[in-house]
């Protein structure tokens, strides 16, 4: 090998370097920091319309972060979506996952890349260790009644035919519900959400302009 391809050979494998460096921190920002996505369900209108577009900070997962009540978060979508009465723990109420990803490059693509992966945005309503009672169309939190102004005019909270509907939330888990409850897979149908299945806290609407902004 001359010196003239020795150099071109140097090149290529500084571009390759730089490639990959760019890929990887790539990778770092849109796990822990931000990244950008598409409200692609009703679940939480009229908070958020579907083809709206937002920024999701991911500092949540540092240190597995506990949200505030009323935040709304992504997490990963439990394995099932509804469980029978028959199914039912209420003494362990906590959302099923149990897919099976064995190798790395599988967990790669399906934590990292997120190929394959399905996630909910839903507000948080129970934090870990709080009683939660839906009744007569209303949420109650140890007792006292939830005041949710983000909730359309008119909308009740029923059981939408799932099982949990009156429970204390375990220990590193949350409550989550979407804002269109007649439209909305959630805890009520599924259970509590492990506080490690959150991925990220939803921050800022940029798509459309005008509603340009952090969302509450």
């Amino acid at each position: 090998m001359n010196e003239e391809e020795k150099w071109k050979l140097k090149e290529i494998l500084e571009w390759v370097y730089c490639i990959i460096i760019a890929v990887v921190l790539a990778l770092i920002v849109r796990y822990f920091i931000a990244t950008p996505t598409i409200v692609q369900q009703p679940s939480m209108f009229p908070t958020l319309k579907q083809g709206q577009r937002l920024i999701l900070n991911r500092t949540i997962r540092i240190g597995k972060q506990i949200p505030k009540r009323g935040d709304i978060v992504t997490f990963e979508a439990p394995s099932r979506g509804y469980l029978s009465s028959a199914e039912v723990d209420l003494l362990n109420p906590v959302a099923i996952y149990d897919y099976k990803i064995n190798n790395i490059f599988s967990k790669i693509r399906y934590y990292i890349l997120e190929i394959g992966k399905t996630s909910y945005i839903k507000r948080v309503i129970g934090l870990p260790e709080e009683h939660v009672k839906i009744e007569n169309g209303k949420v109650y939190i140890n007792g006292e009644q939830l005041e949710e102004p983000y909730l359309q005019e008119g909308v009740i909270t029923d059981s939408l035919d799932g099982s949990f509907v009156d429970v204390t939330v375990p220990k590193d888990c949350l409550f989550v519900m979407g804002d269109n409850r007649p439209q909305s897979t959630d805890s009520r149908r599924f259970g509590c959400v492990p506080i490690e299945k959150l991925e990220s806290k939803v921050w800022i609407r940029f798509w459309p302009f005008n509603l340009f902004g952090k969302v509450d």
